[in-house]
Formats: structure tokens, C-alpha cells, sequence
């Protein structure tokens, strides 16, 4: 632990108060999951959609960061929001891709959640909750994750160690109320209305494909990349949905474990998210080598997620025994939930190390942008095992 830590003190203690900051703050989007039990209940296939939803606002705007990250070491960055600069070609990328992605993500929930043969809303309706609420949310993280990158390179800040808990808190933080709400007003409106809804809808997606194809070689680069990657990964997000729906009768019985989800997926998303920034932004600067083996370096870096990760999830885990206290909520007890976090946590970052090098490692060699790859990769990862290994501790430990 020593050796991994050494010289980088002020880098980790950086990273580690983004991370904590960032953990107390989704922990509130955790409490709103908690209260909101009934909806979750009373709206078929909302909880297949909303996972794979929050993943995708903290992929899209974590790619985003990661290649302004990248751009700021390499000395490219300008604070310049027009066509043909960074900063702009990278924005339009991102709106670009929110709205195609919210497109598939619709249609993608409502696929499985049939295919697992669970109770499901209409595909229109699930297709218009996932476009409202992922441009509106989009539009939001986008625009916080320009502030952050902006603050960042005014005040000298390593955009890499602040960039992954920012998004993925203000990804949780936006997007899990708006998708509740999304939901619950789609479900209220006249079916003539919500019709003239989805068509405006797919106008959108088509009108957002055609100024895409008009744009620089940069933008159409960064869309064609990055849809590529997420539009599978949205499959994966939804997968992670079915468990979570699977075991929701559980969840909903101890609502202390619903309060853990968020702050538990995007801690450990954050922390996936730094190492992700700090490997790609490495091969760039030609400080780290794409190895088969990892080099020293890139074990210190194993070492500081598992750091992160011993000290963060029991935090986690007594926020939401206190959330569920403080709202009225059942839970399984403070040990209980403690194990439960540290538990699943350490074994889903041991996978996420291996995952996380490779993919920078493979993208790197073959020419791709590690930027666009790791983060996506690594969020949709955790989604899906970390709901698969948080529900079977739990059933483990209860």
C-alpha cells in the first residue's frame, strides 16, 4: 500500500475527496430510489430502464471529460465552445450521442425485460420516458461536466482525478429523479398526446443523424466510436436492470438496500472511472506502456482503487443505514450492510482492474482512443456484475 501511495499523495488525497464528496451527495439520489419503492412497483419495466439509464448520462459525459483530460495534458485544450475546437466538437459529439443512445436504450429495455418474460410498459411509452428523460438529463451533466473541466484548467486541477466522480454523481444526482418523474408523467398522459410525443421523438433522432453526418471529421469520429461501444453496453445496463427487477420484492422489503444501489454502483464506478482517465492519459503521454503485463506504475494504480474502495464503501453503507433511519425505512442493520458494500465491492474492483487495463491496452494498440473505450466499458461492467454481486451477498448474507 505504501509503494502504491509513495509520492502521489496530493494526486490520491484529491481523488479521494471528489470520491467521498461525491459518495455523500448520491447517497441523496439513493434516498429518493427508497422512497420511490412504489413507483418502482406500480410501473412495469421502469427498473429494467433506470440502471442502464443512469450508466449511460455517466459513460457519455465520462468519455467527454476523459478526452478533454486528455487534450488539457497534451496542452490542446482551449476554453472555445465553437465548431472545429475541442471543447465544441466534443459538445456536439456528446448531444449527439445522448440522443441516439436514449433512442436504443427504450427500445433495448423493453426487448429484454420480454425476453426474461417480466411485466413490462409498452415499447413507445418506454422509448419516450428514456428520450425525455435522457436529453433533459443529458443536456444537465453535459453542461456540469463543461464547468468542471473548465474549472479545472483555470485553477491547474488533474481533470483525471475529479472528472469520474463529478459525472457520475451529477449523472445519479440528475438523472434518477428526472426518470422518475419522466415516468409517472408519461404514464398520466392521453395516448393521443404521448403518440404526438414519440413522433416528435424520432424526428429528433432523425434530424440529430443528419447534422451529425454534416459535421467536422472529429465529431463524426467521436460518434461513430463511442455509439459503437455504448449501444451493447446498453444491452449490458439493461441486464443489470432484470436483476435488480428479479430480486425486487427484496429490495423493496429492506428499502435500506435500494438507498445502497446508487452510492454503491457510482462509487465504484468513480473509482473505475479515475483509473480508466489515469491509464488513458498514461499511453497518451507515453508514460505508460501497453504491456501484456502490467508495469509497476499501473499495479501502484491497482493498489489506490483498492484504497478508494476499503474506505469508501463502508461509508456508503452507514450513509444508507442512516438514510433508511431517517426516512422511516426498513433495514438489515449497519453490519449487516457494511459487509454487504465491502464484500461485493472488493471482489467487483479485483475485475475491474483486469477489465480496465485491457481495454486501454487493446484500444491503444489498435489505434482507438482509450478515451472513448474505458469509462463506458468499465460503468456498464459495474452495472451488471455489480448488481449480480451486491444481490448475491445479500441473499448470501440475509
Amino acid at each position: 500500500m505504501f509503494l502504491g501511495i509513495g509520492d502521489r499523495s496530493r494526486l490520491i488525497l484529491t481523488g479521494l475527496a471528489a470520491l467521498v464528496i461525491s459518495a455523500a451527495v448520491i447517497s441523496i439520489a439513493g434516498m429518493v430510489l427508497g422512497s420511490a419503492r412504489e413507483l418502482l412497483a406500480v410501473i412495469p419495466g421502469l427498473m429494467v430502464l433506470l440502471p442502464a439509464s443512469i450508466n449511460m448520462r455517466g459513460s457519455i459525459s465520462g468519455v467527454f471529460a476523459s478526452r478533454l483530460s486528455s487534450s488539457m495534458h497534451r496542452g490542446e485544450f482551449e476554453v472555445d465552445l465553437r465548431e472545429g475546437e475541442i471543447l465544441g466538437n466534443n459538445l456536439r459529439a456528446s448531444f449527439v450521442i445522448t440522443v441516439l443512445i436514449a433512442f436504443v436504450l427504450g427500445i433495448f429495455a423493453y426487448a429484454v425485460a420480454r425476453l426474461a418474460a417480466l411485466e413490462v410498459l409498452g415499447v413507445l411509452d418506454l422509448v419516450l420516458i428514456s428520450m425525455i428523460s435522457g436529453v433533459v438529463s443529458g443536456v444537465v451533466v453535459m453542461a456540469i461536466t463543461i464547468l468542471v473541466s473548465v474549472a479545472s484548467y483555470r485553477y491547474g486541477l488533474d481533470l483525471d482525478m475529479i472528472a469520474a466522480p463529478t459525472v457520475t454523481t451529477s449523472g445519479d444526482i440528475v438523472t434518477l429523479p428526472v426518470l422518475l418523474l419522466s415516468a409517472f408523467l408519461v404514464i398520466l398522459l392521453p395516448p393521443g398526446i404521448r403518440l404526438a410525443l414519440v413522433a416528435a421523438a424520432l424526428l429528433l433522432v432523425a434530424a440529430t443523424v443528419v447534422y451529425a453526418l454534416q459535421r467536422t471529421e472529429e465529431v463524426r469520429d467521436v460518434v461513430r466510436e463511442t455509439t459503437s461501444l455504448l449501444i451493447p453496453l446498453c444491452f449490458v445496463g439493461t441486464l443489470a436492470g432484470v436483476t435488480y427487477t428479479v430480486s425486487l420484492d427484496s429490495l423493496i422489503a429492506f428499502a435500506a438496500l435500494l438507498i445502497l444501489i446508487p452510492p454503491f454502483a457510482g462509487g465504484l464506478g468513480s473509482i473505475g472511472g479515475i483509473l480508466a482517465s489515469r491509464l488513458s492519459t498514461g499511453m497518451h503521454m507515453g508514460e505508460i506502456n501497453p504491456t501484456l503485463l502490467p508495469e509497476r506504475g499501473v499495479v501502484h494504480q491497482f493498489i489506490i482503487t483498492y484504497f478508494y474502495t476499503l474506505i469508501l464503501l463502508p461509508l456508503v453503507a452507514g450513509i444508507a443505514h442512516g438514510g433508511a433511519l431517517l426516512l422511516g425505512l426498513n433495514s438489515p442493520g449497519l453490519g449487516v450492510l457494511v459487509a454487504i458494500s465491502a464484500l461485493a465491492g472488493v471482489a467487483i474492483m479485483t475485475l475491474v482492474n483486469g477489465v480496465a487495463y485491457v481495454t486501454a491496452t487493446l484500444s491503444f494498440r489498435y489505434g482507438l482512443d482509450p478515451d472513448n473505450f474505458g469509462i463506458p466499458v468499465i460503468t456498464s461492467l459495474i452495472d451488471l456484475i455489480g448488481a449480480t454481486a451486491l444481490i448475491a451477498v445479500i441473499t448470501l448474507v440475509l
